[in-house]
């Protein structure tokens, strides 16, 4: 079972309808005991990244998602979801995340020549060609949304990165942890290869 955690921030549909394409019947909830009995769980996230911690911690999904990442089951963050992983964000000062990976999520510098939001198509510099990234091109394209960028602790854990204003890292991987910046929902070819790729691990 595929558990698309539902904690009342952000559309899931985009992610639910990619996986029932590649052939997954994905399961969305909130419930702490479906959450641990799935086999994979995927949290997405739209939004602000405080109004997301609350969201998360409010029904206590935070402790049902560090349980699941605890017991080794494969797992994937999205966009906010991958920032939530992380300590904490410039976006909401003195709020904290779940603090299981290490780093700071920054808000893009300004720049007159470039729009924020960080909004469409940017090529990904794969660093690690393997997990949820295997058989990619080493320029794929991916679909991006955000104003905020993870600045990783530990470059090891960072699998992928994309230009924007700065140097982004735009996916990491840990053990059983992945995430991304950018929606593999979004992303066409890509994206459904990177779904594939999770849903086989």
């Amino acid at each position: 079972m595929i558990s698309v955690i539902d904690y009342g921030a952000g559309n899931l549909q985009s992610v639910v309808k990619a996986l029932q394409f590649i052939g997954c019947e994905p399961h969305i909830t909130c419930d702490r005991d479906e959450i641990l009995a799935s086999d994979h769980v995927i949290l997405p996230g739209v939004g602000s990244f405080g109004d997301c911690m609350a969201s998360l911690k409010k029904n206590h999904t935070d402790r049902a998602v560090i349980e699941a990442i605890e017991q080794g089951k494969p797992f994937l963050g999205i966009c906010l979801g991958m920032q939530m992983l992380f300590e904490g964000s410039e976006e909401s000062p003195g709020v904290s995340g779940l603090g299981i990976l290490k780093g700071v999520i920054r808000k893009i510098p300004v720049d007159p020549s470039l729009k924020i939001p960080h909004m469409g198509w940017n090529s990904l510099n794969i660093l690690q060609s393997d997990g949820i990234l295997a058989g990619l091109p080493q320029s794929a394209y991916v679909y991006f949304v955000h104003s905020y960028y993870l600045h990783a602790e530990d470059p090891a854990i960072v699998s992928a990165q994309t230009t924007y204003g700065t140097t982004i890292d735009a996916a990491v991987q840990q053990g059983n942890i992945h995430a991304t910046q950018f929606h593999p929902e979004k992303s066409s070819r890509a994206g459904l290869q990177i779904l594939k790729n999770f849903v086989a691990l």
